[in-house]
């Protein structure tokens, strides 16, 4: 199905924005097809977020087939070449198992693309699926492997991914938790960063997303604290030295956990994490047209609110507010807070609330930065490697 004409899209824009109302019609529109293509092209050429690990040949190929914004098709676009690395990993897996890795965390990332923002449809849940068959081949493959570990909470399995480096008796943990729109597939890629500093990661889906599907509401913080319960059952690893690390919507659960757990963990990363302003309906109306995300920013966002409608959304928000509910100046386990002047999604002045209430807490802001303090030269990964991972070894030195 290609799109319709633009005229034909502007009419059908102001059908739905008169019958939705005012509230609806404060968004802005979204990026048309060509507009979208564009984007994605540009940013997998300067390798950045969300197409950051994808080819930009590759990418222009699927570009070349996208021919509407539906989803199911979306999916199956990108799917399609996630299929063509799955069957070349399916093949060398029996003969040299590093290669069938590579073959299937490229397969994973294509997989993950498909589904993205969010499993909405018949054809990214099926993504989602590759997504969680490629992933296990990866696990299996990579050297030293990836262990699923699954838990118990509130009657619902949650399963994350555990990494350990190698000759290490009882490594320390770092406990990654993804945003919005990732996945605990994209972490354990750059999470292997750890493993050369003698460091394992245990990583998890947010709340709401990915294999946590648990309802986001004030407490929902405890199905890490139930994560936490887990690893300190394994004798294979130094449960006293953990660090908690959650980046863009993860961000807010470590923050929790850094006042809920400050006597059992020795820090929490809060990367562009919400905290109060953007639980606000005025930030809301404005950060939801923004152009530093892709598209389907509302749908995401309400989606893990379990809501439909744009009203819904602004009246669920304020509930996770960290001040309004009286949690900033509470004693807390050390924090290191960072994302970037200029975002767009979440705002800066929610970093600020958290440098300036509480106990001291560590910074690092990015003057030029957008969200998580990323720029086209500061990528994730350059944030991960001299900002992020330094501290995060540091806190989890054992004591001299």
């Amino acid at each position: 199905m290609r799109d319709a004409s633009p005229l034909v899209r502007l009419f059908t824009a102001l059908i739905i924005l008169v019958a939705a109302g005012p509230a609806l019609a404060q968004l802005a529109p979204p990026r048309t097809l060509e507009e979208l293509k564009q984007e994605i092209q540009a940013r997998a050429d300067r390798r950045a977020y969300p197409v950051s690990q994808l080819d930009p040949a590759e990418v222009r190929e699927a570009l070349a087939n996208l021919t509407s914004q539906d989803r199911d098709h979306w999916a199956a676009v990108w799917s399609a070449i996630g299929d063509r690395h799955l069957a070349k990993a399916r093949t060398l897996e029996a003969t040299d198992k590093a290669a069938a890795a590579k073959a299937y965390e490229h397969a994973m990332e294509y997989y993950l693309f498909a589904r993205f923002p969010l499993e909405d449809s018949p054809g990214t849940a099926k993504a989602y699926e590759k997504v969680l068959e490629s992933s296990a081949g990866y696990r299996r493959n990579v050297d030293p492997p990836i262990e699923a570990v699954s838990f118990t909470y509130d009657g619902k399995e949650i399963v994350g991914y555990l990494r350990k480096p190698k000759g290490v008796a009882r490594p320390p943990v770092v406990m990654s938790i993804g945003g919005l729109d990732g996945r605990k597939e994209n972490a354990v890629i750059r999470n292997a960063g750890y493993l050369p500093h003698g460091v394992a990661f245990f990583a998890l889906d947010m709340p709401g997303t990915g294999q946590t599907r648990i309802t986001i509401q004030p407490g929902a913080e405890k199905v890490y604290v139930a994560a936490l319960d887990a690893l300190a059952k394994r004798d294979d690893l130094d449960s006293k030295r953990i660090v908690v690390y959650g980046g863009s919507w993860g961000g807010h659960w470590s923050a929790r956990l850094a006042y809920t757990e400050k006597d059992r963990i020795l820090g929490a990363v809060v990367q562009g994490g919400p905290v109060h302003g953007y639980f606000q309906p005025e930030w809301q109306r404005k950060a939801l047209g923004t152009r530093e995300y892709l598209f389907g920013l509302f749908e995401a966002r309400a989606a893990v609110y379990g809501v439909k409608t744009l009203d819904e959304f602004l009246a669920y928000g304020p509930r996770m507010s960290l001040k309004d509910t009286g949690w900033l100046d509470k004693p807390s386990a050390p924090m290191l807070v960072i994302n970037g002047r200029n975002d767009t999604q979440v705002p800066i002045d929610d970093l600020y609330l958290l440098l300036a209430a509480g106990d001291p807490k560590e910074a690092w802001v990015n003057p030029r930065g957008g969200h998580m303090g990323r720029t086209p030269q500061l990528t994730d990964q350059k944030i991960f490697e001299t900002v992020t991972l330094p501290w995060v070894v540091r806190r989890l030195a054992p004591p001299i």
